[in-house]
C-alpha cells in the first residue's frame, strides 16, 4: 500500500513532450487550432496511428473546458474524416487513457489515440512478436493525411 499511496512524480509543462511538440516537432502536426492539436503518433500501430491533443497541459479529463472539450472533439471528427479520405479504413480504435495505471505513458497531459484499422492489419505484432510491422515511413503517412486536413 506505501507504494500505491506514494506521490509519483510527474513532469510538470517545461518537460512535457505535448508541450512542447508544435514547437519543435512541426513536421508531425498536420492541424493546430486555437486550443489543440492533431499529431502523427512518433510509434505507430497502424499507419496514420494519430493523437489529439490539448494545448494546455492537463491530465484530467474533469479539467478540461467546455471550448477545450468541443474543439478537441472536432479535432476527432476532422482526424476521422481526413483518415477516411485518405486511406479507407474499416474501422477505427479511439482510446484515451487516465492515469499510469490505466496505461496512460504521459498521464501528466490528455491524449486521445486514433488508430485506423484494416481488416488483416498487424496490429496484434506488438503483443505477439514483441515487435512492429509499419508498411510506410511516417513522413510518407504525413504527406497522405495533410491533405485531408485542409
Amino acid at each position: 500500500m506505501q507504494y500505491i499511496q506514494e506521490a509519483k512524480e510527474e513532469p510538470d509543462d517545461a518537460g512535457c513532450v505535448f508541450c512542447s511538440i508544435p514547437q519543435t516537432e512541426a513536421e508531425r502536426v498536420l492541424v493546430q487550432g486555437e486550443l489543440g492539436y492533431v499529431v502523427l503518433n512518433k510509434f505507430p500501430y497502424n499507419p496514420g496511428h494519430l493523437l489529439v491533443v490539448p494545448l494546455r497541459h492537463v491530465g484530467d479529463l474533469a479539467e478540461v473546458s467546455p471550448e477545450e472539450n468541443a474543439e478537441l472533439q472536432a479535432l476527432l471528427q476532422r482526424s476521422l474524416a481526413a483518415i477516411r479520405l485518405t486511406s479507407d479504413p474499416a474501422g477505427f480504435n479511439i482510446g484515451l487513457n487516465l492515469g499510469r495505471i490505466a496505461g496512460a505513458g504521459i498521464p501528466g497531459h490528455l491524449h486521445w489515440h486514433v488508430v485506423p484499422r484494416w481488416s488483416g492489419d498487424t496490429n496484434f505484432m506488438p503483443v505477439v512478436g514483441e515487435t512492429r510491422v509499419l508498411p510506410e515511413l511516417l513522413a510518407e503517412t504525413y504527406l497522405r493525411l495533410k491533405p485531408g486536413f485542409g
